[in-house]
């Protein structure tokens, strides 16, 4: 599998091999790592039934993608270090179910992509003599995904920058209590300026000389990748489902900076045979408002109760766009944007809970709502999945109020409540943050 970045034209310019990819992390022009062809893996997709564990759904979906690069048994091994978990497909209401996705060790979606990331930069730098820096942005579960994944990693560092105040107080437990090889740089500012401190340091020249910089945001091929492997799990166990069939399938998913969306879009165009995807986003709603009209226009995020969808410049739209060959009406005939508010994200936690006393987290709210319009809308009649992005435990403050319970912790969550919070506060400026690095790693 080769790539380019999604800014160079359509066959022009050097293609790069995965390995590289991941340890770039953004490309130097400031673009995505983006496939040069997608893959068809229609043979190895009709393999897998219901039967099919998700373990063996990685393996093999992984080694058809990069076992010619890096060797079959290698890509094994990558997978069976990442993985000691799964999804679980849950019904909701006729002809709608949850794909569950918090069952990891930090209760969100994001473990997926972040520890087949860890474990592929571990297997890839052992016995080389070199390190990795990550540095990762994070509205709220990549960061705690992306420190747990790395954390105690051989020859890896990890430095996270969040928005001060603007994460739920569990979400920064997870992401400044573990320490070590992990830092967690605590900005006075939102997720964009955090966005932006990443990308500038990716892009700049004495960083990249000085530092072995990388990401583990779904910027990274690393990240990416690995989560089109649950949308093709949640597809082949639905279909034994009564009533399911190949094709009347939609993925309802809940969107920030759209690299859970893009991920699945990969897996459509390797041969899952989905009729498309419904993009939910809160009041951060760039993506669906490009649907409707054709322009695209980024904006300062608004913080909303979904914090982790709270990205007014999703960086994986470029990706989209590649996909798309930048043709609006291409993308609306493959994906639906539903917007939804706070009010309404409270109600449908609240409903959820008194008509089948179910909690959802806020951002799987706005996933089940915008699911259920859609069909409502559309007439859609196929079954619809919505992907339960992080447990209802990391928001206890919001499904208390809208809900009126408490939600249950599970272990992984309650064991980072007494742990000491590590931060170190910056404000949101480059050059603070550059000199922070250089100060810090350049000669480690």
């Amino acid at each position: 599998m080769q790539f380019r970045s999604t800014r160079v034209p359509v066959g022009a310019g050097p293609a790069i091999l995965f390995r590289e990819a991941l340890f770039r992390g953004l490309a130097p022009d400031g673009g995505l790592y983006h496939p040069v062809r997608q893959p068809d893996l229609r043979p190895v997709l009709a393999a897998f039934c219901t039967r099919t564990t998700f373990l063996e759904v990685a393996e093999e979906v992984s080694v058809a993608l990069l076992g010619e690069e890096l060797g079959a048994e290698a890509v094994r091994r990558i997978v069976r270090r990442a993985f000691d978990f799964e999804p679980v497909l849950k019904p909701l209401s006729p002809g709608l179910r949850l794909l569950e996705l918090f069952h990891g060790p930090t209760c969100a979606f994001k473990d997926f992509g972040a520890c087949f990331q860890a474990a592929a930069m571990e297997e890839l730098l052992a016995g080389e003599g070199r390190r990795a820096l990550i540095l990762v942005a994070t509205s709220g579960d990549t960061g705690s995904a992306a420190a747990r994944a790395f954390h105690r990693r051989a020859n890896i560092e990890v430095v996270i920058l969040y928005p001060s105040g603007r994460v739920s107080p569990l979400q920064e437990k997870q992401l400044t209590t573990l320490g070590g090889n992990v830092t967690a740089l605590e900005v006075r500012g939102s997720f964009d300026d955090c966005q932006r401190l990443a990308k500038l340091a990716f892009l700049d020249g004495e960083l990249r000389d000085r530092l072995p910089l990388t990401s583990a945001n779904s910027i990274n091929l690393g990240r990416l990748l690995p989560q089109a492997f649950y949308y093709i799990y949640g597809f082949s166990r639905l279909l034994a489902s009564p009533g399911a069939e190949a094709g009347r399938v939609r993925f309802c998913v809940p969107s920030g900076n759209f690299g859970n969306l893009t991920a699945g879009v990969y897996a459509w165009k390797w041969g899952l045979a989905v009729e498309g995807f419904v993009a939910a986003t809160n009041a951060n709603d760039v993506v669906p408002e490009y649907l409707d009209t054709g322009e695209f226009h980024p904006r300062s995020s608004v913080r909303t109760l979904s914090n982790a969808m709270d990205v007014g410049d999703p960086s994986n739209f470029e990706r989209l766009l590649a996909v798309f060959g930048r043709d609006p009406q291409a993308m609306r005939e493959a994906i639906h944007g539903q917007r939804v508010s706070d009010e309404e994200t409270r109600a449908t936690l609240r409903r959820v809970y008194e008509e089948r006393g179910l909690l959802l987290d806020p951002h799987t709210a706005v996933g089940v709502l915008a699911a259920e319009r859609y069909r409502a809308k559309s007439g859609f009649d196929g079954e619809l999945l919505v992907l339960a992005t992080a447990h209802p435990g990391k928001f206890p403050e919001i499904v208390r109020e809208a809900a009126g319970v408490e939600p249950p912790l599970p272990p992984p969550l309650a064991a980072v409540l007494p742990l000491a919070k590590q931060s170190v506060p910056i404000e949101p400026r480059f050059e603070e943050l550059k000199a922070l690095l250089l100060g810090r790693y350049a000669g480690a």
